[in-house]
């Protein structure tokens, strides 16, 4: 379910009313881009309005994704905390890799993101993980985006942090059947794990220009301390990156601080895990002394302030961790706070609630904003230097409607202002993609996104059925599993 693959020619003039240009991203315009073999080749300034009033801006990175074809509230799934959140995913049916992919990767373009992080912790596995690779690969291919693409890996604590013995013990034989067979079943063996991470590199090198394979332990709750040394140690070797979670939420906080009284993020220092390869999602739950132990070493965090909010985790100190020198990227996490993957809301929201408060001068001001939401996450994705307008540059941008913005037209004013109070998905016209434009008018060039949303609806709608058994007694289960956090951990 695809159209012609779009135009590869990556030669452009752009004429724009007004752009953000340069690592400050000062305002400039009116002003001519011209784009040669996917770089930028020239910004000149021009005395000749454009006639359609459009403002450029560098393009978005999505430094934490999953690829969910998909909201989970869609589902059943939402409005409630991790922990209950992520085991309820098993009631979602698996559909064509494919199509999962493409309509994923197309909402997150059209929210303005041309490379985003996959960490791909539930594949689909209606195929074998390489082929469902091929296929997620040929869906960024025809989407045109560049995707990091980290493969899931665990060996503990399949259902919750802790003894699943006292759990099984609260439920009836068949409930007990049921989450053996669901979330208990045997995990594969380190060097297994390891393996299959090479299998889906070689499974899709023909893709390595636009697909970065990772590593991806899901969480230090989740993967033993061998395992994220043998991680450590391959990651060493290949210089493959590693993309983790890591103190997303409170019981997450209290089970490390048990588990690990020497500190956990020393743990993962020592197992030689923390380096400029590693990318840690959310830190939600992390203390001053990590995020130094974090930035000594190089490390990157990728902050979600939606999806931390919908599952109750709480907001990240980004204030804290630029402080500390740390690059931060920002994410979505496949749920941006309509769940639209609109990334210049999720923007606003990053800028408004890292911001300073009143009169200090202590917060994210809107160059730092932008430079994490455009620049920081290159690296995290396998990108090179980017994520700012100037001569040099990957030509990854964005054209919004100027007009729109200012919708009232009352008097000039600072596109900034415009862009920070009340930019959307809904003022893109045009996106670029190492100068090849994807999206034209609002529309995705190379699928078609709305045919691929609608198949996806109605493919779930006759999976479901498949489902019934473990949606009909998760109801049950959920209060045993809500218990045992009470207690945590």
């Amino acid at each position: 379910m695809h159209r012609a693959k779009a135009d590869s020619v990556t030669q452009a003039d752009i004429h724009v009313a007004a752009a953000l240009i340069g690592e400050t991203y000062d305002l400039a315009g009116p002003c001519m881009i011209s784009i040669r073999d996917g770089v930028i080749s020239g910004i000149e300034q021009t005395a000749l309005i454009p006639d359609r009033q459009l403002l450029a801006i560098p393009s978005l990175v999505d430094a934490h994704n999953h690829g969910r074809p998909l909201s989970t509230t869609s589902f059943g799934c939402g409005g409630k905390p991790l922990e209950l959140w992520l085991p309820q995913l098993a009631t979602i049916p698996s559909v064509d890799p494919y199509t999962a992919a493409a309509a994923s990767f197309s909402r997150s373009l059209k929210g303005g993101a041309t490379a985003i992080m996959v960490h791909l912790t539930r594949a689909m596995g209606l195929t074998t993980l390489p082929e469902e690779a091929r296929e997620i690969a040929r869906a960024a291919r025809d989407v045109g985006v560049h995707i990091g693409f980290a493969i899931s890996m665990r060996d503990r604590n399949p259902l919750i942090y802790g003894d699943h013995q006292q759990l099984l013990e609260t439920l009836s034989i068949e409930q007990r059947q049921l989450v053996e067979d669901t979330w208990l079943a045997p995990l594969p063996a380190i060097q297994d794990q390891l393996d299959l991470v090479d299998a889906v590199a070689d499974a899709v090198v023909d893709a390595s220009d636009h697909v970065n394979v990772q590593y991806g332990p899901t969480g230090v709750q989740w993967c033993s301390d061998d395992l994220l040394a043998a991680i450590a140690d391959r990651s060493r070797q290949t210089g493959r990156h590693v993309h983790m979670h890591l103190l997303e939420t409170q019981p997450q906080r209290q089970w490390a601080d048990q588990n690990y009284p020497d500190g956990m993020v020393n743990k993962l220092a020592d197992l030689g895990l923390l380096s400029p390869r590693l990318t840690l999602a959310h830190c939600v739950w992390a203390r001053p002394d990590e995020l130094e132990q974090i930035a000594y070493h190089g490390a990157r965090i990728a902050v979600n302030v939606s999806s931390n909010l919908h599952l109750y985790s709480g907001i990240a100190d980004v204030r804290a961790m630029l402080g500390a020198g740390i690059k931060v990227g920002m994410g979505l996490d496949g749920c941006a706070l309509d769940e639209d993957d609109d990334g210049l809301r999720e923007l606003r929201l990053f800028h408004l609630l890292n911001h300073s408060r009143g009169f200090q001068e202590d917060g994210l001001d809107w160059v730092q904003a932008l430079r994490c939401a455009c620049a920081n996450g290159r690296h995290s994705v396998g990108l090179g230097p980017g994520g700012y307008l100037a001569p040099g540059m990957p030509a990854d941008l964005l054209c919004l409607d100027l007009q729109a913005l200012n919708r009232d037209g009352i008097m000039d004013v600072d596109p900034r202002q415009l862009l920070f109070a009340r930019g959307t998905r809904a003022h893109i016209t045009d996106i670029y993609a190492k100068g090849r434009k994807i999206v034209e008018n609002g529309t995705v060039t190379g699928v078609a996104a709305d045919d691929l949303e609608k198949e996806l609806r109605q493919t779930f709608r006759a999976a479901l059925a498949g489902k019934a058994v473990l949606r009909e007694a998760w109801p049950q289960m959920e209060p045993a599993i809500s218990e045992h956090y009470k207690g945590c951990c």
